[in-house]
């Protein structure tokens, strides 16, 4: 489905009745992210509510990158909710979307019932580290205008951060593919100036203030996201860290069962009342 928020395009997907959950992918990924997750929100009566994040998949690509600064994509979401006349939602956000979902909690608080981290970030904490991620990531956004996407996947796929993904079976590994390759070059392009971890507000400080139900989701194989993990947990009022063994980055795509389960088992503990959700 197609709405605007704020005057850009979005694409949203909504399936199942019941507890309404919000899910953000991460970066170059869609709404199809979450598409393993029907069946059993279906028989959990769940509410998905998947979104393409400004940049991605079906959504608008703006032309001005400040368009798509996390801040302005966090005012999207609340406008989201406000059409579909929810005064909050579980929120569950990977690594890009998991950021977003940290910026979203952190300005709208009593807009979230509950949040799941997987993977994710509160920004960098110093200056000089965010300077050398905004480089980084100009950089890249220019290569990727200058090669285009194509050349652009074939190196993002082949990141470090992604090891762990050469052990998917080869029909989830081209599938991940034909999702990346379905983004805009200029979406991303933008994306990454706008939306980056270097431009990003850091919400490290702001943490000890955020009283949310948090649950966050790592792989065993990813140390850097681990570290980060228990870091924020230390930081957090109300938090919940799960590693899941033999995983990297995208727990929820190399190893979904445990990662489902899981997410399904803590929101519905979190779950106010069987009215929850009603629009």
């Amino acid at each position: 489905m197609k709405i605007n928020l704020r005057g850009v395009h979005y694409h949203y997907e909504q399936t199942g009745l019941g507890t309404p959950v919000l899910l953000l992918h991460g970066f170059t990924g869609s709404s199809t992210t979450w598409h393993f997750l029907e069946k059993e929100a279906a028989e959990q009566k769940i509410r998905l509510i998947t979104v393409d994040i400004i940049g991605h998949g079906l959504t608008e690509c703006p032309e001005r990158p400040n368009r798509y600064a996390i801040t302005e994509a966090a005012k999207d979401l609340a406008a989201l909710l406000d059409v579909l006349k929810l005064d909050a939602v579980h929120l569950v956000g990977y690594s890009m979307g998991g950021r977003l979902a940290l910026s979203f909690s952190c300005m709208f608080p009593k807009r979230v019932r509950t949040l799941t981290l997987e993977s994710a970030s509160p920004g960098l904490k110093t200056e000089m580290e965010r300077q050398k991620r905004r480089d980084r990531d100009v950089h890249l956004a220019e290569r990727i205008k200058k090669y285009g996407l194509l050349s652009f996947v074939n190196d993002w796929e082949n990141i470090p951060l992604f090891a762990s993904q050469k052990d998917l079976p080869k029909n989830v590994r081209s599938s991940l593919r034909d999702q990346r390759l379905a983004s805009s070059a200029h979406g991303l392009a933008c994306s990454l100036i706008g939306m980056g971890t270097g431009v990003q507000p850091s919400w490290w400080t702001q943490l000890t203030t955020l009283h949310v139900p948090t649950f966050l989701i790592t792989g065993a194989r990813d140390r850097k996201f681990c570290t980060l993990a228990s870091e924020m947990k230390q930081a957090l009022p109300c938090a919940e860290w799960y590693m899941v063994p033999n995983a990297g980055h995208a727990v929820h795509l190399e190893k979904p069962d445990p990662f489902k389960n899981a997410l399904v088992s803590f929101i519905h503990r979190f779950s106010a009342s069987s009215e929850e959700g009603r629009a």
